[in-house]
């Protein structure tokens, strides 16, 4: 990297930020990547002649990509953070008004997912020359706060810049938070449109490359041996892989572990892909979407050992899944407030580091044979049923939507990434999906966020170029957020988006009937005489619509129809689109049904017979709570 320099140079606020972020780095066990590697747009009034004219300034050095809709931009960046294994991201640049709170959203995903993305909102005049100005929130209390404020509890970090030397601290902790692993997520740097466009000497220094190493924290000796010590005291231990794993490129570490003390894995949504789905100690996915091998063993284990995960409720099955009346935790993670969930001994440390000191720790020891070939055993007839579930009754029937699973199994290889986020599909994913590859499952699902896929396909197919990219959508979320579609094509970015067309909202109907809400207001149907949503479903060709906006779109009736289609979608060097209508699972085979709990809390006064029962079934479960001390 280059040296220190002198002197200082001439250039508006906006000029001096472009030119900083195009020299920043990481680096860690050697690697270098560029930090911010492109800038997303979509410009207004409050950043079009300031970071918009600075982009074109910098157009050699800062690549730009143009954006359709605020909140995709930032999914886009995020796509490309969590494949980037959080080394690289993106810039969101947007106007002020709806264009910088259209980021909240976005914001809050990767906050709450740990994944680093900037975001440059242009805001009010800081110099008030005219006021109140377009967009502008006026609040009688306060002269000092506008809509970006709304980013600032869902942001990692937030500064306003309100003076040009200003820039320099907040630009400099910006970058140190994007780069710590343990606190990164949104960054947010509000730009007032004036001071983007004021000039100011800026010191040659704050130019120059700069390097931020991106650390892997060791454990602390006194917390290794506890965690040692209880692992060697348990006899039915069980290890939750969470996102923790992949972003600390911990999948070696985590298989060798494995191979050394025989402790099966088990994964959330964010750690599912951590071991290969065919090595011995993969028992697959964990909690109310996990396999039924996985939740047996949770609900039998002695000591869980969590690695990099959150305890979201989904894992913890709504704290009802860890049911063995001693059970223990140790939490490797490298955030203490994570750590210490669960009442856990602590690992405070980077996951890798920690799994290699703690296999150093436990040398020589390993689980009864016994409670190996248990979860041999039930690893096996979980196996079973994905099979049966991905097998169609023939190549001319309508396929069930894990059966589309099935097909793009048949033709996928660890080269391909798998995307999607919300609706009824992350659930089939994390209990049937056969993870090849440490990336190749890509489910957003610590904000679950509809219309999150195609826009994250293409940050994804930007940091993966030439692996095969999907996104996988159902109608409701294809409807959610489809406009990034253009954007792919703009761009040439290759991404194979498949439309599953099942009339609605299938997780949440699924969802309403189990709590007594009857499937109400979940079904993409015309309204009937009776004021239900129960007759027709509506003319709503969304093929059609993503041929509209440039993609190619092949129509798959059957599943020999898919099987040609998906083959056809994989090879395609054009953004392209498989649309396929499913069977629904009550007259066909389908996943297997949830093997945990979820706590949605039903009606406890009603006069509907469906809310009574589902009531009493909710009270049966919440019996079973427990917190763990």
């Amino acid at each position: 990297m280059s040296s220190r320099t002198t002197g200082t140079r001439r250039l508006t606020t906006a000029q001096a930020l472009i030119a900083f972020l195009a020299r920043q780095y990481t680096e860690r066990d050697g690697q270098y990547h560029r930090l911010i590697s492109a800038t997303w747009g979509i410009f207004g009034h409050g950043n079009v002649a300031g970071i918009g004219q600075a982009l074109i300034e910098s157009a050699d050095d800062m690549p730009f990509l143009q954006g359709r809709n605020e909140q995709a931009m930032v999914h886009a960046a995020v796509g490309h953070a969590r494949q980037s294994n959080r080394l690289s991201t993106h810039a969101v640049t947007t106007s002020i008004g709806p264009g910088a709170t259209n980021l909240v959203t976005g914001a809050a995903l990767a906050t709450i997912n740990r994944l680093p993305v900037l975001l440059l909102p242009g805001d009010t005049f800081a110099t008030r020359p005219a006021d109140p100005v377009l967009q502008q929130l006026e609040v009688p209390y306060a002269g000092d706060v506008s809509v970006n404020d709304t980013l600032r509890p869902v942001s990692a970090y937030f500064d306003r810049v309100t003076r040009p030397e200003a820039l320099i601290p907040a630009a400099l902790q910006a970058m140190r938070v994007l780069t710590d692993p343990a606190a990164t997520g949104a960054v947010t740097l509000a730009l007032p449109q004036d001071v983007q466009a004021e000039g100011h000497d800026w010191p040659e220094e704050f130019f120059a490359e700069r390097v931020w190493r991106v650390r892997r924290p060791q454990p602390d000796a006194a917390e290794l041996d506890a965690a040692a010590r209880a692992v060697r005291a348990a006899d039915r231990p069980l290890i939750i892989a969470g996102g923790g794993v992949h972003h600390s490129r911990a999948e070696a570490a985590l298989a060798a572990f494995a191979a050394a003390t025989g402790i099966p894995v088990a994964s959330t949504q964010a750690g599912k892909g951590s071991l290969p789905h065919d090595h011995p100690a993969d028992v697959g996915g964990i909690g109310h979407t996990g396999t039924a091998t996985a939740d047996h063993l949770a609900r039998t284990a002695d000591l869980v050992l969590g690695v990099g995960t959150r305890y979201t409720d989904f894992t913890t099955a709504s704290s009802t899944l860890f049911a063995h009346p001693g059970v223990r935790f140790v939490n490797l993670n490298v955030t203490g407030f994570d750590a210490h969930k669960m009442a856990a001994l602590p690992l405070v440390a980077d996951a890798r580091a920690g799994l290699e000191h703690l296999t150093v720790a436990l040398a020589g020891h390993t689980v009864p044979p016994s409670y190996a070939a248990e979860y041999a055993g039930l690893k096996a007839d979980w196996e079973s049923r994905v099979t049966a579930a991905y097998t169609p009754r023939s190549e001319d029937a309508r396929p069930t939507q894990p059966q589309v699973l099935g097909v793009l199994d048949t033709l996928v290889t660890g080269d391909d990434i798998l995307i999607n986020a919300a609706g009824s599909l992350p659930g089939d994913l994390h209990k049937l999906w056969r993870a090849r590859s440490r990336d190749q499952y890509h489910v957003e699902y610590g904000y679950s966020c509809m219309g999150y896929e195609i826009p994250a396909a293409i940050g994804v197919a930007l940091a993966a170029p030439g692996r095969p990219v999907w996104a996988l959508v159902g109608d409701g979320t294809y409807l959610m957020n489809p406009t990034e579609i253009v954007t792919a094509v703009q761009e040439r970015v290759p991404i194979k988006v498949v439309i599953l067309q099942n009339h609605g909202y299938a997780s949440i109907g699924g969802l309403s009937e189990s709590v007594g809400a009857e499937r109400y207001g979940t079904a993409y149907r015309y309204r009937a005489p009776d004021t239900t949503y129960t007759g027709e479903p509506l003319p709503v060709d969304l093929a059609a619509n993503a041929a509209s906006l440039g993609m190619r779109v092949l129509r798959a009736h059957t599943v020999g129809d898919l099987r040609e289609a998906l083959a056809e979608a994989r090879a395609a060097t054009v953004p392209t689109c498989v649309y396929v209508e499913t069977e629904t699972a009550d007259t066909v085979s389908g996943a297997p049904p949830a093997e945990a709990w979820w706590d949605v809390p039903v009606a406890e006064t009603a006069t509907r017979t469906a809310a009574v029962k589902a009531r009493e079934e909710y009270d049966r479960h919440v019996a079973a709570r427990r917190r763990h001390l």
